[in-house]
């Protein structure tokens, strides 16, 4: 019954479960199991993803359909169930969902927020009560939806945008690198000036990192697939229709345009967050690629005048409060702290998914919450990166041929002709005058200088092999 406020505006209303009587606000869907995790769990104000939600509601919707499809749900109850789940908007997801991340282990809170919303909604449409528990949740535990879920959500969020944009990252640094064909320039190991190699070279390194990266995400994809609903509380199946989990996992591949199978193992499903844990991993590998290539970047950039200077990334805005004219490299340093987020996400999710006591994860909330979200900023990161880094910088030819033609180095390729000791001379007299490889090179052996030009073109020196041989 509703109670009233001073002003005589309905504020709450109660509700029961098998605690005993809850007062819920007049206008919430949810009901009594939702508004104690609210109350029990003012922690962070974190609120599960609207696409982790969302993969909840469609694991109701596949449900309802194989419960009446196996005629143990009636089928007017099953069509209420599913028009709710269609029902739900943007601002129900926004407000009809308040509990936070740091609830109880198995997400049971969450579970029970989507079945008395659902019901709900459902009640109404059907003109008669529908349960929550004996109906939304037939066939069905908290510790099987929310792995479950788990599951789907970030099987969707990696083939729908992470991958797309990865593809996008990779398609953006190939065609940078031909754009910058033919421009050699000065290598670097140690921070320390290195042999040649071509821009181009070093650009499609970059790429090859996030190919990889993409490859190892998409490798764990098939194991995403493998779902443990239908295993309900423990793995057993216990009050779940034999052939319910296949039969679900054919609706809800469907429905979500994805390949799902039941868990060969639903006691591992329900018990371990491996699959979680390795996905987690992958992101973190690219984590590190991205802010490799970030901080490459931020170097290749540095100065102008005091830095390498080798290039300019796009002016996006200014960069001091205090020194006019500064302008920084914005987004690789955005690209940088994502990537140092995930990493952190990554431990997170570790040590959650060590919590699988006996039968069940009891950090499931955590892991779901962090590993969507460094799929989330991960994605955007990669798109941000080829747009407004890699695809707008420009090229500073002269200063990279000034460096590489002062850069001692170059006389490496004289080891297999005169000698590492002898070219160990040259480079340390050409350090300290501060000259031209080239000319002390003249100077210090018998070889003349078109030999030299030739040996130590920059050019020659990337394509690798012997100079002068094979």
């Amino acid at each position: 019954m509703p109670a009233k406020s001073s002003d005589g505006a309905d504020s709450f209303r109660i509700e029961k479960d098998s605690l005993g009587e809850v007062r819920v606000p007049q206008g919430a869907r949810y009901g009594a199991q939702t508004q104690r995790a609210v109350e029990n769990f003012p922690v962070s104000d974190y609120r599960l993803p609207q696409e982790f939600l969302r993969a909840v509601v469609a694991i109701k919707r596949a449900a309802a359909e194989t419960n009446s499809r196996l005629r143990i749900l009636d089928v007017d109850l099953a069509e209420a169930i599913v028009q709710a789940c269609d029902q739900l908007t943007d601002a129900d997801y926004q407000n009809q969902f308040p509990v936070d991340v740091f609830q109880t282990g198995s997400g049971t809170s969450t579970n029970m927020n989507v079945n008395e919303v659902l019901a709900h909604l459902a009640s109404e449409a059907a003109g008669k009560t529908v349960s929550a528990n004996d109906h939304v949740n037939m066939c069905q535990s908290s510790n099987d939806v929310i792995p479950t879920a788990i599951h789907l959500s970030t099987l969707l969020a990696l083939q729908n945008r992470l991958l797309p944009a990865l593809v996008h990252l990779i398609d953006a640094i190939d065609a940078k690198a031909e754009a910058v064909d033919g421009i050699v320039k000065t290598g670097r190991t140690h921070l320390m000036d290195a042999v040649p190699v071509t821009l181009a070279q070093e650009l499609l390194a970059w790429s090859a990192q996030i190919k990889l990266c993409k490859e190892r995400i998409e490798s764990s994809l098939p194991r995403l697939e493998a779902l443990a609903q239908g295993g309900t509380a423990v793995g057993s199946g216990l009050n779940a229709h034999r052939d319910f989990a296949v039969m679900f996992a054919r609706k809800l591949s469907s429905a979500c345009g994805v390949s799902l199978r039941p868990a060969e193992n639903p006691f591992a499903a329900i018990s371990s967050q491996d699959t979680a844990v390795e996905v987690s991993g992958q992101l973190k590998t690219l984590a590190v690629a991205l802010m490799k290539i970030a901080n490459d970047l931020r170097w290749m950039n540095s100065g102008p005048l005091a830095g390498f200077g080798e290039i300019a990334l796009p002016s996006l805005q200014p960069g001091s409060s205090i020194m006019p004219g500064k302008v920084n490299p914005v987004i690789a340093e955005s690209v940088a702290m994502v990537a140092a987020k995930v990493m952190g996400n990554d431990t997170t999710i570790t040590v959650a998914g060590q919590s699988g006591n006996f039968q069940l994860n009891v950090m499931l909330p955590v892991i779901a919450f962090s590993l969507l979200e460094s799929v989330r900023i991960l994605t955007a990161s990669a798109r941000l990166l080829a747009d407004k880094a890699i695809s707008g910088f420009t090229v500073n030819e002269a200063r990279m041929r000034e460096a590489l033609a002062r850069n001692p180095i170059l006389v490496t390729a004289l080891n297999p002709v005169i000698g590492y000791a002898k070219a160990a001379e040259i480079a340390k007299n050409a350090y300290a005058s501060g000259r031209p490889v080239l000319e002390v090179a003249v100077e210090m052996t018998d070889l003349s200088r078109a030999e030299l030009e030739q040996l130590l073109d920059p050019a020659r020196l990337s394509c690798g092999g012997i100079v002068g041989g094979k």
